[in-house]
């Protein structure tokens, strides 16, 4: 085991170099994004990649994205940058949207699961592109939690999980999308989602046209969070999803019932509309239903925050699959291994 620092980025007197002296050293440093907390090594160091693998416990067939601070440094990492490609940079760089490139050769097979491309994206918050700047290096950043586990969205929640397996926290509060990117595979034609994130496809569209989304059932994936189950926290998640919100709650209202008669603790994952109508052990309230974007905020920080009460059962609202909504489903189905019940 190490000692685990935590380090407030907002502190008096916080200067980056040490984080960066970690990455440099081939250590691992747990840094914000505006998606959620990453786990940093210096992608370009097949031994402090490894590092992330066993901290996290992570599969080694699942590959990671490399985080850059400059558009510039994408030449590095790719010698086949599409236009398409450099209009989504252009457009939402930096940003919660990740482009799957072919690699160059140097990029370490550990990176990508021995595949012949690399994911790569610049993330939107100064405490992680400072980071990268002062270190000189990409760094390889999976989401900083044990691998399966609700995506971290505060460094209380990275501690939780991997205090002891890595040198350093870097506290910069909460994340503001709470959702990891949209990964898109630009070797495609046409580009392909290979994960819904930040970024909407009718977002995507609106710059470079038709895009497909990925059914994956191969071997090797792709892209982060699409072969393992993923963003699971202990207790059985349920999904009630539907068109029609009183159902939802209606639904949701029934299987509550059955759970508290059988003697589960039940939580509920409520949207603010309908949760003080729940007489639940507990209600996690994410957000309105008029605000998708806070509810992706917060589900993450839910999840965590039911299991914490030690709930033997988890009962979530669905949401519309369009916009945001699709991420945010994504991960619930997720979560819940698609044991998803339609109102």
């Amino acid at each position: 085991m190490v000692k685990t620092e935590v380090i407030k980025i907002t502190g008096p007197g916080f200067k980056m170099a040490g984080a960066a002296q970690v990455i440099k050293d081939g250590g691992l440093v747990a840094f914000p994004t505006e998606t959620v907390y990453g786990l940093g090594a210096n992608a370009l160091d097949p031994g402090a990649v490894a590092g992330i693998f066993r901290a996290k416990g992570r599969p080694s067939d699942n590959p990671l994205i490399v985080h850059i601070s400059d558009i510039d440094q994408v030449d590095e990492l790719s010698d086949d940058v599409t236009v398409p490609a450099r209009r989504l940079m252009e457009a939402f760089w930096p940003g919660p949207l990740t482009l799957v490139l072919h690699k160059k050769p140097h990029i370490p097979d550990a990176i990508t699961a021995g595949l012949d491309t690399v994911a790569v994206r610049m993330p939107d918050h100064p405490a992680a592109l400072e980071l990268i700047r002062t270190a000189g290096v990409p760094v390889a950043a999976p989401s900083a939690n044990s691998s399966g586990k609700p995506s971290p969205t505060t460094a209380r929640h990275v501690l939780e999980d991997l205090d002891g397996k890595i040198e350093m926290i870097l506290d910069g509060g909460a994340c503001r999308v709470g959702l990891e990117s949209t990964v898109m595979d630009m070797t495609a034609e046409p580009p392909v989602i290979l994960r819904p994130g930040g970024v909407t496809r009718e977002e995507i569209e609106s710059v470079i046209g038709h895009v497909e989304t990925a059914f994956w059932q191969g071997t090797v994936p792709r892209s982060p969070g699409m072969k393992y189950r993923h963003y699971s926290p202990r207790a059985e998640v349920i999904v009630v999803a539907g068109d029609d919100y009183e159902r939802i709650y209606e639904k949701t209202a029934v299987l509550l019932r059955k759970y508290r008669s059988l003697n589960k603790k039940t939580g509920i994952l409520a949207s603010a509309e309908t949760a003080r109508g729940y007489p639940a052990e507990e209600v996690f309230t994410v957000g309105s239903r008029s605000s998708l974007e806070t509810v992706a905020q917060n589900l993450f920080y839910g999840l965590r925050f039911l299991d914490l009460q030690g709930v033997d059962i988890i009962i979530a609202e669905g949401y519309p699959e369009t916009g945001i909504g699709t991420a945010i489903m994504n991960r619930l189905k997720k979560a819940a291994g698609n044991n998803v019940i339609q109102a």
